[in-house]
């Protein structure tokens, strides 16, 4: 069953099954990532913050009376923001049942949300200053074992800008600027503490 996990006091963090994960995707392809994505809730001063939401499967549909109660209890508008385009995922449904914004013009965010736009890597990153939590879409991903890991050539290879690894690694290295504590990554398991090290090491690979 999906639960909703509290990372921090006042961030939490839940995952769910997505519908196009495929088990044959080849290594490194732009198919291969695990079959469960992470999606972030924070309880800013004024609103409720969703990042990357998916609601679970028709076998789940418990977990929305849950995400109800904990939007509800805190009786603050909602704001839906996504990383990348890829991961829009339950956005419009969500926003549709909660009264949501999904805006994420700098103006826009809620208090203590800062957004990170990587130049020519199609995804912006989001920063929640009081819990010292990153929360990246794809292109920072979980490392099996632990740590994190930039993601592979392939899945850079539709962008406009020609991007790769290696500049990529260059535009990421600003975020290490960040007190980072917390990586709530979309693909992999999140990095609970030491979260700015973890990411040092990743792009130094």
């Amino acid at each position: 069953m999906t639960e909703l996990r509290e990372i921090r006091s006042g961030l939490w963090r839940w995952t769910a099954r997505h519908p196009d994960w495929r088990p044959d995707a080849a290594p490194q392809s732009a198919g291969d990532w695990p079959p469960d994505v992470g999606c972030v809730l924070c309880e800013a001063a004024d609103a409720t913050v969703l990042i990357d939401p998916l609601v679970p499967s028709p076998g789940e549909r418990a977990f929305l009376p849950r995400l109800d109660r904990r939007v509800g209890d805190r009786g603050l508008p909602v704001a839906i923001l996504t990383t990348i385009g890829f991961h829009r995922r339950s956005r419009e449904q969500l926003a549709e049942r909660y009264g949501a914004s999904t805006s994420r013009a700098r103006r826009s965010l809620p208090a203590g949300i800062e957004s990170f736009p990587i130049r020519g890597a199609g995804e912006t990153m989001f920063w929640i200053a009081a819990q010292r939590a990153l929360v990246p879409g794809d292109r920072i991903l979980g490392a099996p074992g632990g740590g994190l890991r930039i993601c592979p050539e392939s899945w850079l290879r539709y962008l406009p800008s020609g991007l790769g690894v290696p500049e990529l690694r260059d535009r990421l290295r600003p975020l290490l600027e960040l007190p980072i504590e917390n990586v709530l990554v979309s693909h992999g398991d999140p990095v609970v503490g030491d979260g700015r090290r973890a990411l040092a090491d990743a792009l130094a690979r």
